[in-house]
C-alpha cells in the first residue's frame, strides 16, 4: 500500500528530520490548544472575576480524573495501529481502527450520562469551595454533555498520529480554536453568559474539531480509512487495545487522583490560591506541551520501528528525544519561571493570586527538564510493549510520594510552598527507575524479536 502525503514512515529516512516533522505540529497544536483553552480562563478572570476563574479552574483535575482512563485507551489504539503500520499488516490495522472508533463513541456516551448525574457529588468530594460550587457545576455539566465528541476526537487523532499524520489535526485545531476565541468573546463579553458562555464555546468548538477529524478518516484512501458500515468491536483487537490502554489509562487516572488530592489541598487555601494555581498550571502546560510531543514521538517511533524490527533506529531515536526535552526543560521551563509574574498578570490582576502562582512555577517549571526525561522513558517503555511495570513505577514514584507528602509532611508546615516543594525530587526518583527498566525490557524484547525472525 502506497504511503499518502500526510503519512510519515518513521522506519526510514533521517531520524532527527522525521522527529521534527512529527513533533513540530504536535507542539504547535498543543500550544495553540492551550492558548485557546487559556482564552476561557483569561476571559473569565478579566471580565467576570476571581470567583468565576476559580470555578472553571477547580473542575480541571476532577474532569481529568474521570476521562483519563479512556484517553489511555486511545493511546492503546495509537500503539496498536503504529505497530501494524510499521509491520505493514493492513487487515489487522483496519480492524483495530474500526474497533477504536466504535469504542470511543460507546465510552463517550456512557461517561456523559454518568458525569451529569454525579457532577455535584464529585465536586463536593474534592472540596470545591461553596462560593464557586454552583458555577463549577454548570461548567462541568456542559463539559460532560460534549464528552462523546471529545472521546471520538481523541481516538481519531490517535489513529492519524499512528501513521505519522500530525499536520491535519493541527489544521483542524487552528480552525476550531479561532472559533473558540470568537465565541468566548461573544458569549462572555457581549452576552454576559459568564461560565455558561465559556462552557458553550468549548462544546461548539469540540463539535467542529470532531467533525473535521472524522471527515478526514472517512475520506482517507490509505490504511487509516474508516467506513461507517464496518464500525464494530472486534474481540481480538479490543483485547489488544485494552491490554495496552488500560494500564496507560489507569496510570493517568491515578495521576489524576493525585491531582485531585493536590487540588483539594489547594482548595483549602481559598479562592485566591485556586485562581493563582489555575493560571500557573496553564503556563506550566505550555512547557509540558513540548515534552509531551516528544513522549508521543517516542511511543509512535518506537512502535513503528519495533514492528519493522529496526532496533538501531529505536536506540538513536530515544537519545534524540531525551536530548531535546532537556533543552526544552532548560529554556522553556526556566523562561516560564523568570517571566512568571508578567505571564500571571495575563490571567489575573489579583496580587495574592499572582504570589500563589509564582510559588507553583518555582517548584514545577524551573526544574521541568527532569520531568521531561521521565516522560520520554514512559513513552519508550510503552512503545516496546511494557505497560504494567512502568505504570507501577510511575504511580509509586510520583503519585504515591505526592499523596504521602500531603498527608504526612504538609500538616507539619501547612504552607502553599510546602505543598509543591518536593515535586522535582519525585520526578528524579521515578525517571531513574524508568530508565533502568527500559534497558532491562529492551534487551528482552530485542532478543525475542530477533528469535522470531530466525
Amino acid at each position: 500500500m502506497a504511503k499518502r502525503s500526510y503519512e510519515m514512515d518513521m522506519c526510514n529516512g533521517p531520524l532527527f528530520g522525521n522527529m521534527l516533522r512529527f513533533t513540530f505540529p504536535l507542539i504547535l497544536s498543543g500550544i495553540l490548544q492551550l492558548m485557546f483553552s487559556a482564552a476561557d480562563t483569561v476571559v473569565v478572570g478579566q471580565f467576570v472575576g476571581t470567583t468565576a476563574l476559580a470555578a472553571v479552574g477547580s473542575t480541571g483535575p476532577l474532569i481529568t480524573l474521570i476521562v483519563n482512563l479512556f484517553i489511555g485507551l486511545s493511546e492503546g489504539a495509537n500503539l496498536m495501529a503504529s505497530r501494524h503500520y510499521g509491520a505493514k499488516h493492513w487487515e489487522d490495522m483496519e480492524r483495530s481502527i474500526h474497533t477504536s472508533m466504535t469504542l470511543s463513541l460507546i465510552i463517550g456516551i456512557a461517561l456523559s450520562i454518568v458525569g451529569n448525574i454525579m457532577t455535584v457529588e464529585l465536586l463536593k468530594l474534592v472540596g470545591t469551595p461553596h462560593d464557586v460550587l454552583d458555577q463549577a457545576t454548570i461548567y462541568m455539566r456542559i463539559y460532560f454533555c460534549a464528552l462523546p465528541l471529545s472521546m471520538v476526537y481523541n481516538f481519531a487523532s490517535a489513529i492519524l498520529r499512528a501513521v505519522g499524520d500530525t499536520r491535519r489535526p493541527l489544521y483542524y485545531l487552528i480552525i476550531s480554536g479561532l472559533l473558540n476565541v470568537g465565541l468566548n468573546v461573544l458569549f462572555v463579553v457581549a452576552f454576559h453568559l459568564d461560565v455558561v458562555g465559556v462552557g458553550l464555546a468549548t462544546a461548539l468548538t469540540q463539535l467542529l474539531s470532531t467533525v473535521l477529524v472524522v471527515r478526514s478518516l472517512l475520506k482517507n484512501d490509505g490504511p487509516c480509512h474508516i467506513e461507517l458500515k464496518k464500525l464494530r468491536i472486534y474481540k481480538k483487537e479490543l483485547i489488544d487495545i485494552a491490554r495496552v490502554g488500560i494500564p496507560t489509562g489507569l496510570q493517568s487516572v491515578i495521576f489524576a487522583f493525585a491531582n485531585v488530592v493536590i487540588q483539594s489541598a489547594i482548595n483549602s487555601f481559598g479562592s485566591a490560591a485556586i485562581a493563582g494555581n489555575t493560571a500557573a498550571s496553564s503556563i506550566e502546560s505550555v512547557v509540558m506541551t513540548g515534552v509531551m510531543a516528544f513522549r508521543q514521538a517516542a511511543v509512535t517511533f518506537t512502535s513503528q520501528n519495533l514492528g519493522a524490527h529496526k532496533f538501531d533506529r529505536i536506540d538513536r531515536g530515544i537519545k534524540i528525544c531525551t536530548a531535546v526535552v532537556i533543552v526544552i526543560g532548560l529554556v522553556a521551563g526556566g523562561g516560564a519561571y523568570l517571566l512568571g509574574r508578567t505571564l500571571l498578570r495575563i490571567y489575573t490582576s489579583d496580587p495574592e493570586a499572582i504570589e500563589y502562582g509564582m510559588t507553583r512555577l518555582r517548584y514545577t517549571c524551573a526544574p521541568y527538564l527532569v520531568a521531561g526525561v521521565m516522560d520520554v522513558f514512559v513513552g519508550a517503555n510503552r512503545g516496546l510493549g511494557a505497560y504494567i511495570v512502568p505504570m507501577i513505577i510511575s504511580v509509586l514514584g510520583t503519585c504515591g510520594l505526592r499523596i504521602l507528602w500531603i498527608y504526612t509532611a504538609l500538616p507539619l508546615n501547612r504552607t502553599f510552598e510546602m505543598l509543591f516543594m518536593p515535586f522535582s525530587l519525585f520526578w528524579l526518583i521515578t525517571g531513574a527507575a524508568l530508565i533502568i527498566y527500559f534497558f532491562i525490557v529492551k534487551k528482552r524484547v530485542y532478543k525475542a524479536a530477533c528469535g522470531s525472525q530466525s
